[in-house]
C-alpha cells in the first residue's frame, strides 16, 4: 500500500512508512503543544515533493500563518498561489461552507492530477458551532468526507481536557470519525523533552503504541524521538563541528538543496543543551540519506 510521508522527522518511522491515502487525521493537543507547526510541516514536506497544497484557516489570515512559517524557517510566500492554496473561514455559518462551498471546490479540482495535502487549522471553531451532537457529527463527517477526495486531511482539534481526563471530552467525535489520531501533551516540568506524542489509533497500519518525545528545531521543524532521553554531553562547543560534519556529508551525498538548508537552519537554531546527532540523524533517515 503506498504511503503518504508526513515529514514530521521520526514520526514516519513509527507508523509503517507513512500515511495512507484519502484518510482524516486529527492532531489534538492544548495550546503549546505546535499542532500548527505539525500541520505546516505536513503540507511544506508534500510541496517539496512537487504535491500541491491546500490549507483551510478558521482563525488566523494566511499572512498571519505565513509570517509563523518565516519564524519556523520555512518560505511558504513563494509557494503562495502556486502549490500553496488558503481558504479562510469566518463567521458561524459552516453548515453552508461544508455542505456547499467545499464540495464545489473539490469538484473544480478534480481534474487536476497532482496529488494535493489538506490542513484543517483548527477543526475546533466547526465543534463550538452548535451544541447539538447529532449536527456535530453531520458537520465533521461531511468535512472529513469532502476533502479526503483531494488526498490527505490534517485537521488540528485544541483540546481542553479537565483535571484527570486523559483526553478532552470535546475532542471525542473528531477521534472517532478520523482515520488516525495523533495526540501531543505538553508537561511543564522543565528538560528538554516536555512535549509527547502518542498514536491513539490509526487505522490499516500496526502503529508503534509508546509515548514518544519531541523537539522543535527551527528550520525543520518537529522531531520525534524514538528511543529514551540520554543525555552524555552538556559541551555546546563541539555542535557547531557536528552540524558541519553533518552539511558536509549531506553534500557529498547529493541531498536536494533544500534538504541542505535546512540542516544550515537547523544549526543556527540549535537551543538545546544536548547534542544534536540522534536529531540529524533522524532528519537523515527521513530523506534516506545513506
Amino acid at each position: 500500500m503506498e504511503r503518504i510521508q508526513t515529514g514530521v522527522y521520526g514520526l514516519d518511522q513509527l507508523i509503517e512508512g507513512g500515511l495512507i491515502n484519502n484518510t482524516a487525521v486529527v492532531v489534538v493537543g492544548s495550546s503549546g503543544t505546535g499542532k500548527t507547526t505539525f500541520a505546516m510541516q505536513f503540507l511544506m514536506h508534500g510541496i517539496d515533493q512537487g504535491e500541491q497544497a491546500l490549507y483551510v484557516t478558521m482563525e488566523e489570515t494566511p499572512e498571519q500563518i505565513m509570517r509563523e512559517a518565516d519564524m519556523m524557517g520555512w518560505n511558504m510566500r513563494e509557494h503562495y498561489e502556486k502549490s500553496l492554496f488558503f481558504i479562510h473561514l469566518k463567521g458561524k455559518n459552516f453548515k453552508k461552507m461544508i455542505e456547499e462551498q467545499l464540495p464545489q471546490l473539490v469538484k473544480a479540482r478534480a481534474d487536476y492530477e497532482i496529488k494535493t495535502r489538506v490542513v484543517i487549522d483548527p477543526m475546533t471553531p466547526v465543534i463550538w458551532a452548535t451544541e447539538d451532537k447529532l449536527l456535530q457529527r453531520e458537520l465533521i463527517g461531511k468535512l472529513f468526507y469532502t476533502l479526503k477526495e483531494l488526498g490527505v486531511v490534517l485537521a488540528t482539534v485544541e483540546e481542553h481536557a479537565r483535571p484527570g481526563e486523559t483526553i478532552g471530552e470535546d475532542v471525542l467525535l473528531p477521534i472517532y470519525l478520523s482515520d488516525a489520531v495523533f495526540h501531543l501533551e505538553y508537561h511543564p516540568i522543565g528538560g528538554a523533552f516536555n512535549r509527547t506524542l502518542k498514536i491513539i489509533k490509526m487505522r490499516g497500519t500496526a502503529h508503534q503504541e509508546g509515548v514518544y518525545p519531541y523537539i522543535f528545531s527551527r528550520g525543520v521543524g518537529a522531531i520525534v524521538r524514538s528511543t529514551p532521553v540520554e543525555i552524555k554531553d552538556k559541551d555546546k562547543s563541539n555542535f557547531d563541528t557536528v552540524f558541519d560534519e553533518a552539511i558536509k556529508t549531506a553534500e557529498y551525498l547529493k541531498a536536494p538543496a533544500y534538504v541542505i538548508e535546512r540542516l544550515k537552519k537547523m544549526k543556527e537554531g540549535w537551543i538545546y543543551d544536548y547534542p544534536p546527532e540522534e536529531a540529524l540523524q533522524i532528519v537523515f533517515d527521513s530523506y534516506h540519506i545513506k
